[in-house]
């Protein structure tokens, strides 16, 4: 079995500690640190822009936090290898804030209906002023938990590896990454609709995927750009210690177009396709 990539393992770790010190805090000293770091509705008055980052590793349970935990460890590790640490770790950070904002905006369309509903003839530069009334009840509408950054890591996986197979129960046969992926954002999008108040941050989830999108079509688009160097022309003069670098950079993207297509075999025909020297040489990559 592979071992987890580093920041796909360091992700699992912060999150299941942030748990473990939730729990804590609050039997100990009646902390609620979800309150602090979650994400607030951006007109209550404990909203801070830093909960746009924090209240990722916040969960409202053992339950949550643990299905969000295995779909980072199934999915994450795939993705990781595929992009890089660095586009990794902007993918997922920028993903989860993107989750956020989708988030704060369904929350600022649901209180202009509320208000709408509850005052006759009210106009949107009342808003602000209706907020401040209803600071108590605004200060509950917290979002916390990693499912929105975990959705864009399913996103990604589709897009990455459209023909590799997973097993989604009940089903009784495997389906192709594409279809599990568009089977969950249907879901996400009916739910988000249907308004159904189960307390899940549809939109959030959504909005995640949204920028997903988008990130690994820039990605794949500008490959260089993130973890690889571009190649100039070396001068003849070049000293010792940058013809050192060059070769260095030279070794490295050579190996990583022996990943790359590593990585592409599997996607099209499953990871038991790989030969044992081709399944070292991803493993040894995964270091």
């Amino acid at each position: 079995m592979f071992r987890i990539p580093i920041v796909t393992k360091y992700l699992l770790l912060a999150n299941i500690a942030a748990w473990l010190l939730c729990g804590v805090l609050q039997l100990s000293a009646g902390i609620d640190l979800n309150g602090a770091l979650g994400l607030h509705y951006v007109l209550a008055p404990d909203f801070r822009a830093y909960q746009l980052v924090t209240y990722m590793f916040m969960h409202g349970g053992f339950v949550h936090l643990f299905f969000n935990m295995f779909a980072l460890w199934m999915f994450g590790g795939v993705v990781e290898r595929r992009l890089g640490t660095k586009r990794y770790i902007i993918y997922y950070m920028v993903c989860g804030i993107g989750a956020g904002l989708f988030q704060e905006a369904a929350q600022t369309g649901e209180f202009i209906v509320l208000c709408r509903e509850q005052i006759p003839a009210f106009h949107l530069n009342e808003l602000l002023t209706v907020a401040h009334n209803s600071a108590a009840i605004l200060n509950l509408w917290t979002t916390v938990g990693a499912s929105g950054a975990v959705y864009a890591l399913l996103l990604a996986f589709g897009m990455l590896f459209p023909e590799q197979r997973i097993f989604i129960f009940p089903l009784p046969v495997p389906i192709k990454a594409r279809w599990f992926v568009f089977f969950y954002a249907a879901i996400e999008l009916v739910s988000a609709i249907s308004s159904s108040g189960d307390g899940v941050a549809h939109v959030a989830h959504l909005g995640g995927m949204v920028f997903g999108w988008f990130l690994v079509r820039y990605f794949t688009k500008r490959e260089n750009d993130f973890g690889f160097v571009r190649y100039k022309e070396i001068k003849p003069k070049m000293r010792t210690k940058e013809t050192a670098e060059w070769d260095y950079n030279a070794a490295e993207r050579d190996r990583q177009r022996q990943v790359d297509a590593i990585l592409d075999k599997i996607r099209k025909s499953g990871y038991d396709s790989l030969s044992d020297e081709e399944k070292q040489k991803l493993f040894d990559n995964s270091k």
